[in-house]
Protein backbone atom coordinates (compact mmCIF):
# COMPACT_ATOMS: atom_id res chain seq x y z
CA UNK A 1 0.00 0.00 0.00
CA UNK A 2 2.67 2.39 0.74
CA UNK A 3 4.13 2.26 -2.65
CA UNK A 4 0.39 3.02 -4.40
CA UNK A 5 0.54 6.03 -1.78
CA UNK A 6 4.11 7.49 -2.41
CA UNK A 7 2.91 6.81 -6.12
CA UNK A 8 -0.08 9.06 -5.74
CA UNK A 9 1.65 11.76 -3.92
CA UNK A 10 4.64 11.70 -6.70
CA UNK A 11 1.90 12.05 -9.70
CA UNK A 12 -0.02 14.82 -7.85
CA UNK A 13 2.95 17.00 -6.95
CA UNK A 14 4.20 16.22 -10.78
CA UNK A 15 1.25 16.57 -13.00
CA UNK A 16 -0.94 19.46 -11.25
CA UNK A 17 -0.20 22.71 -11.31
CA UNK A 18 0.36 25.23 -8.15
CA UNK A 19 3.10 26.33 -6.39
CA UNK A 20 6.61 24.64 -5.05
CA UNK A 21 8.62 26.22 -2.10
CA UNK A 22 6.98 29.53 -2.70
CA UNK A 23 7.22 29.41 -6.91
CA UNK A 24 4.39 29.05 -9.10
CA UNK A 25 4.31 25.38 -10.76
CA UNK A 26 3.20 24.28 -14.39
CA UNK A 27 2.39 20.76 -14.82
CA UNK A 28 4.70 19.77 -17.68
CA UNK A 29 2.92 18.95 -20.99
CA UNK A 30 3.83 17.26 -24.07
CA UNK A 31 6.82 15.30 -24.05
CA UNK A 32 7.48 17.10 -20.63
CA UNK A 33 4.56 15.21 -19.45
CA UNK A 34 5.57 11.62 -20.62
CA UNK A 35 8.88 12.63 -18.80
CA UNK A 36 7.68 13.46 -15.36
CA UNK A 37 5.60 10.51 -15.25
CA UNK A 38 8.31 8.11 -16.52
CA UNK A 39 10.60 10.13 -13.07
CA UNK A 40 7.48 10.01 -10.67
CA UNK A 41 6.43 6.12 -11.54
CA UNK A 42 10.05 5.36 -12.60
CA UNK A 43 8.42 4.00 -15.77
CA UNK A 44 10.13 2.40 -19.08
CA UNK A 45 11.14 4.63 -22.31
CA UNK A 46 7.90 2.98 -24.06
CA UNK A 47 5.69 5.40 -21.71
CA UNK A 48 3.10 7.00 -24.30
CA UNK A 49 1.54 10.42 -24.77
CA UNK A 50 -1.64 9.25 -24.15
CA UNK A 51 -1.09 7.41 -21.28
CA UNK A 52 0.59 10.36 -19.89
CA UNK A 53 -1.80 12.16 -20.35
CA UNK A 54 -4.58 9.92 -18.59
CA UNK A 55 -2.58 9.90 -15.98
CA UNK A 56 -2.24 13.68 -15.62
CA UNK A 57 -5.81 13.48 -14.83
CA UNK A 58 -6.14 11.17 -12.55
CA UNK A 59 -3.45 13.17 -11.07
CA UNK A 60 -6.26 15.98 -10.51
CA UNK A 61 -8.57 13.73 -9.30
CA UNK A 62 -6.52 12.76 -6.35
CA UNK A 63 -5.26 16.42 -5.16
CA UNK A 64 -8.97 16.77 -5.09
CA UNK A 65 -9.00 13.57 -2.48
CA UNK A 66 -5.61 14.50 -0.55
CA UNK A 67 -7.08 18.42 -0.04
CA UNK A 68 -10.43 17.05 1.29
CA UNK A 69 -8.42 15.20 3.59
CA UNK A 70 -5.99 17.58 4.58
CA UNK A 71 -9.17 19.78 5.30
CA UNK A 72 -10.34 16.88 7.58
CA UNK A 73 -13.17 16.41 4.56
CA UNK A 74 -13.62 13.02 4.68
CA UNK A 75 -16.97 13.50 3.56
CA UNK A 76 -15.54 15.38 0.17
CA UNK A 77 -12.46 12.81 -0.30
CA UNK A 78 -14.89 9.43 -0.13
CA UNK A 79 -17.28 10.31 -2.90
CA UNK A 80 -14.18 11.73 -5.46
CA UNK A 81 -12.34 8.52 -4.56
CA UNK A 82 -15.28 6.05 -5.26
CA UNK A 83 -16.10 8.16 -8.37
CA UNK A 84 -12.08 7.27 -9.80
CA UNK A 85 -12.34 3.57 -8.28
CA UNK A 86 -15.42 3.51 -10.62
CA UNK A 87 -14.09 5.02 -13.84
CA UNK A 88 -11.24 2.65 -13.71
CA UNK A 89 -12.90 -0.35 -12.48
CA UNK A 90 -10.11 -1.26 -10.16
CA UNK A 91 -9.89 -5.06 -9.60
CA UNK A 92 -7.29 -7.06 -7.07
CA UNK A 93 -5.53 -9.26 -8.95
CA UNK A 94 -2.88 -11.52 -7.90
CA UNK A 95 0.63 -11.32 -10.24
CA UNK A 96 3.92 -12.57 -10.24
CA UNK A 97 7.10 -11.68 -12.27
CA UNK A 98 9.74 -14.55 -13.01
CA UNK A 99 11.25 -15.42 -9.92
CA UNK A 100 9.30 -12.98 -7.75
CA UNK A 101 6.82 -13.73 -5.13
CA UNK A 102 3.10 -13.33 -6.08
CA UNK A 103 1.77 -9.44 -5.57
CA UNK A 104 -1.29 -7.77 -5.62
CA UNK A 105 -1.61 -5.17 -8.42
CA UNK A 106 -4.83 -3.60 -8.67
CA UNK A 107 -5.82 -3.23 -12.88
CA UNK A 108 -8.34 -1.53 -14.15
CA UNK A 109 -11.24 -2.67 -16.29
CA UNK A 110 -8.92 -1.74 -19.50
CA UNK A 111 -5.47 -3.22 -18.61
CA UNK A 112 -3.37 0.00 -20.11
CA UNK A 113 -0.65 0.85 -18.32
CA UNK A 114 -2.35 4.26 -17.26
CA UNK A 115 -5.80 2.76 -16.39
CA UNK A 116 -4.06 0.47 -14.45
CA UNK A 117 -1.75 2.91 -12.40
CA UNK A 118 -4.88 5.04 -11.58
CA UNK A 119 -6.83 1.87 -10.82
CA UNK A 120 -3.50 1.23 -8.08
CA UNK A 121 -3.31 4.93 -6.74
CA UNK A 122 -7.07 4.94 -6.42
CA UNK A 123 -7.17 1.72 -4.72
CA UNK A 124 -4.30 3.00 -2.42
CA UNK A 125 -5.92 5.85 -1.02
CA UNK A 126 -9.07 4.12 -0.86
CA UNK A 127 -6.97 1.52 1.45
CA UNK A 128 -5.66 4.36 3.16
CA UNK A 129 -8.80 6.83 3.68
CA UNK A 130 -11.07 3.29 5.36
CA UNK A 131 -7.97 2.44 7.78
CA UNK A 132 -5.41 4.02 9.82
CA UNK A 133 -3.75 6.53 6.97
CA UNK A 134 -6.72 8.51 6.55
CA UNK A 135 -4.89 11.21 8.79
CA UNK A 136 -2.07 10.25 7.12
CA UNK A 137 -2.34 12.41 3.77
CA UNK A 138 -1.56 16.02 3.80
CA UNK A 139 -1.10 19.63 1.61
CA UNK A 140 2.42 20.81 2.91
CA UNK A 141 1.70 23.79 5.50
CA UNK A 142 4.52 25.78 4.19
CA UNK A 143 3.07 29.11 2.34
CA UNK A 144 3.10 29.40 -1.23
CA UNK A 145 3.32 25.96 -1.40
CA UNK A 146 0.56 22.83 -2.04
CA UNK A 147 2.88 19.81 -2.81
CA UNK A 148 0.90 16.53 -1.14
CA UNK A 149 2.52 14.21 0.88
CA UNK A 150 2.07 10.67 2.80
CA UNK A 151 3.18 11.16 6.38
CA UNK A 152 4.74 7.85 7.48
CA UNK A 153 6.54 9.23 10.32
CA UNK A 154 6.33 7.47 14.16
CA UNK A 155 3.79 10.23 15.28
CA UNK A 156 1.94 11.36 12.98
CA UNK A 157 3.45 15.02 13.03
CA UNK A 158 4.63 15.66 9.34
CA UNK A 159 3.52 19.17 8.24
CA UNK A 160 5.40 19.66 4.98
CA UNK A 161 6.47 18.21 1.93
CA UNK A 162 9.71 18.46 1.92
CA UNK A 163 13.00 19.35 4.10
CA UNK A 164 13.33 22.30 1.82
CA UNK A 165 9.85 23.81 2.90
CA UNK A 166 10.37 22.89 6.67
CA UNK A 167 13.54 24.94 7.24
CA UNK A 168 12.23 27.95 4.88
CA UNK A 169 9.12 27.93 7.44
CA UNK A 170 11.48 27.49 10.35
CA UNK A 171 14.07 30.37 8.58
CA UNK A 172 11.52 32.71 8.09
CA UNK A 173 10.20 32.44 11.59
CA UNK A 174 13.67 32.71 13.30
CA UNK A 175 14.20 35.86 11.36
CA UNK A 176 10.62 37.11 12.37
CA UNK A 177 11.63 36.57 16.21
CA UNK A 178 14.72 38.73 15.32
CA UNK A 179 13.63 41.32 13.88
CA UNK A 180 10.95 41.61 16.61
CA UNK A 181 13.56 41.20 19.35
CA UNK A 182 15.09 44.29 18.07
Amino acid sequence: MKALLDASAALVNALTDGEVRGRPYAAPEGAERVGAVRAALSAGADLEQDAADRLAATARALRTVFEAVAADDLDAAAPALNALLRDTGARPQLDRSPGEPWQVHFHGSEDSYAVGWSAGCATGLAMALGGDYAGRLGVCAAPRCDRVYVDTSRNAGRQFCSTACQNRVKAAAFRARRTSAS
